[in-house]
């Protein structure tokens, strides 16, 4: 995560766009032999909002997930947009 904070490019390993997706993104987490997944998408700019986070097993990311993400982040965005 810091990676992602602090490096103006990070590196397509460890956050890459989903494609077919509305601008989600997945960040890649790796903690000892683990490895993560956090979806997350841009809020005005340089705003990453994380939403949800999985241990991925496959190589294909399991599709319940994306819609979990796009869920979540069609309620952020309907949330601000109450305010």
């Amino acid at each position: 995560m810091q990676l992602i904070a602090t490096t103006e490019r990070v590196p397509e390993k460890y956050f890459k766009h989903l494609t077919g997706s509305t601008g989600l993104y997945e960040v890649r987490v790796e903690v000892g032999s683990d490895i993560y997944r956090v979806f997350s998408f841009f809020d005005k700019g340089k705003l990453i909002v994380l939403v949800n986070g999985f241990q991925k097993k496959t190589q294909k990311t399991p599709k319940q997930e994306i819609e979990l993400a796009e869920k979540l982040k069609k309620q952020y965005f309907d949330g601000k947009d109450r305010k």
